[in-house]
């Protein structure tokens, strides 16, 4: 029975508690559910504050021919009735009362008195050493109400355009820290109280244990409503017990299907041209390569987008199912339960797609089945865990063995990173010899003039308090051409990630440090910040 059902029956037991109680008292009842939101409200005839002290409602206004109606409930004073009964009596006029029950008075008196709207200061990020914004933060999530305080901190994490929420036990406090751009950052310490209060709420949403002894995972949805807006907020829910009790993280995914482009990635024209002629072919495995947080599944999830037509069936396994799609079949594969990528694949190729996403590539069996769906005529899309493209080609010779029938099954490969943008405040400064000889190192063979290299500094704002505003795709791509499929083949013996990069490199492909270098002479972003990511 869910939550509204529940509050149904609980309703229809207190009417009819109340309809007995008006017949004792010898009052007519009156059941107020179904005018309760739109009845007329009567604001000349009683104070608000004497409707709170008295439990009684106006009903409708009488004159000497017709009543006065009042509401009144099991805690209105008998002694008020008579002695109102006796003031109208003796001035002319006539007075009824109607019995109402405890919840229709509550949910009338709030359209007479409604709750103040308290608007709570926003939550702000603080800077490395600010302690003073800290303790702010903290007194606002302290003083928030309750039944208030989960849904609050959640939509000023959107707000914040934060992509994790960190609930974590210190010894002595409750950490709160938030990742906005790919870095993490305390935003308060909450008591133990305020702790319950949301994890309460947090185990009732996404279904798991407050009190659990190992690991889990849950997924919750929450609306949001802004500036007469609203979004679907997915949001991934993972606890783990730790020493001083059970932390939580929370990952949100802001779920808007237009954006889900790959023309909004923020690649470039050569980037774009690549994936759109790999998957333009109906057959072949396309894998994108990268940590937790680098953007993968927004890209893979991009690329069936620009491939969902009506002329195309779609299945995606995923664990779980980050984003919903329409047109596209979506099954969700519970690996925590005995469910595993592979059987699923195999069950999905009965179905006769035309393309497949595996969520991740995690062993040897899975790589096998999505490789041989992709050379029956499937095109297969998935993730894999690794650093860079040469990396994960490396450890797919590892999981299948080298085998002629797989080499031109494997077409691209593609190595995300996320780096934080600088905001328009940015500071232009001459690098130092030694930035220089590192810039000149990474980027070594290409054709770039380095004779008049500027790069820039972040300089925080009120708007952008860490000198950096939104951030932007690193991508390494490395095509897999007939030189590249030597290895898989097996007709190249030393199997290793730099000779396979130093080959793709042959070809044209840029890496990952050397995009991000490229980004930093652009003005995008700084040496620092590729250097953290990468």
């Amino acid at each position: 029975m869910d939550e509204g059902e529940i509050q149904r029956k609980r309703r229809d037991n207190e009417e009819k508690a109340t309809k007995e109680r008006a017949r004792i008292l010898g009052l007519p009842y009156l059941d107020t559910r179904d005018f309760e939101q739109t009845i007329p409200l009567l604001k000349d005839i009683m104070d608000v504050a004497d409707m709170h002290k008295d439990f009684m409602i106006p009903f409708e206004k009488g004159d000497h021919e017709t009543p006065y109606r009042f509401f009144v409930t099991s805690q209105t004073p008998n002694s008020l009735l008579e002695d109102m009964r006796k003031a109208y009596n003796d001035a002319g006029e006539h007075v009824v009362f109607f019995l109402i029950s405890n919840s229709g008075y509550r949910a009338l008196m709030l359209r007479y008195d409604p709750p103040k709207q308290i608007h709570y200061d926003d939550i702000r990020i603080a800077k490395e050493g600010d302690s003073e914004t800290i303790v702010s933060v903290s007194k606002t999530l302290n003083s928030v109400p309750s039944d208030k305080v989960f849904d609050f901190l959640i939509d000023q994490a959107d707000k914040l355009k934060a992509s994790d929420i960190h609930i974590e036990n210190l010894r002595d406090i409750i950490r709160i820290r938030m990742r906005v751009d790919g870095m993490l950052h305390p935003v308060a310490e909450i008591s133990r109280d305020r702790y319950r209060v949301l994890m309460g709420e947090l185990s009732a949403r996404a279904d798991i244990s407050s009190a659990a002894k190992k690991p889990q995972s849950g997924h919750m949805q929450k609306d949001i409503y802004r500036d007469g807006t609203s979004h679907l907020l997915n949001i991934r829910v993972e606890t783990v017990p730790t020493m001083y009790g059970q932390d939580a993280v929370m990952r949100l995914f802001n779920f808007d299907e237009s954006l889900l482009n790959l023309d909004l990635l923020g690649l470039s024209p050569e980037e774009l041209a690549t994936i759109q002629e790999i998957i333009s072919h109906p057959r072949g495995l396309a894998l994108m390569v990268g940590p937790t947080g680098s953007g993968k599944s927004t890209t893979l999830y991009s690329i069936l987008n620009a491939l969902n037509t009506t002329e195309r069936k779609i299945i995606t396994l995923e664990d779980p199912i980050e984003y919903g799609i329409r047109g596209i079949t979506q099954i969700p594969i519970h690996t925590n339960d005995g469910g595993s990528f592979a059987e699923g694949l195999r069950s999905v190729l009965r179905l006769d797609p035309d393309v497949v996403m595996v969520g991740e590539i995690r062993d040897a069996d899975t790589a096998r089945t999505a490789i041989q769906a992709s050379i029956t005529g499937h095109l297969v899309l998935s993730s894999f865990h690794a650093n860079s493209t040469a990396a994960a080609f490396a450890r797919m010779i590892d999981l299948i063995g080298t085998n002629p029938i797989f080499a031109s099954s494997i077409r691209l490969l593609m190595a995300q990173r996320l780096v934080r943008k600088l905001s328009d405040s940015k500071e232009a400064y001459r690098p130092d010899a030694a930035t220089m000889n590192y810039i000149q190192s990474v980027l070594y063979g290409l054709d770039i003039d380095l004779s008049n290299v500027v790069l820039y500094n972040p300089v925080p704002t009120d708007a952008a308090p860490f000198g950096y505003k939104g951030r932007t795709v690193l991508m390494e791509q490395l095509i897999v051409s007939e030189d590249i499929q030597a290895y898989l083949r097996g007709d190249i013996k030393d199997i290793n990630t730099n000779a396979i990069e130093m080959s793709a490199r042959a070809h044209g492909m840029l890496t990952l440090e050397q995009k991000g270098v490229l980004a930093a002479l652009r003005g995008e972003t700084t040496l620092d910040e590729v250097s953290r990511v990468i």
